[in-house]
């Protein structure tokens, strides 16, 4: 690995914060998920254990529904329009 690459891979340790155990993200990864003190994270089971992401996976499903829709149905939508 050059040394200006960036690993793609961070080791997170897990420590006490008050009466709760929690991690701390590297401030490249919040820089780069463009996150702030209050944000909110989701994790999601995937094959590979647990996907972290800032999006809500259940806004995203549907989402994902209507670009479906909008896509099968797009005459009606652009007559529905006029």
């Amino acid at each position: 690995m050059s040394a200006s690459a960036k690993p793609d891979h961070s080791i997170l340790k897990v420590t006490q914060i008050g009466n709760s155990l929690g991690v701390v993200l590297p401030r490249e990864v919040l820089a780069e998920l463009n996150l702030e003190k209050g944000d909110q994270l989701y994790f999601t089971r995937s094959p590979e254990g647990y996907r972290v992401t800032k999006t809500d996976p259940e806004f995203e499903r549907k989402m994902k529904l209507a670009r479906e829709i909008m896509k099968k149905r797009h005459n009606v939508l652009r007559e529905l329009a006029k």
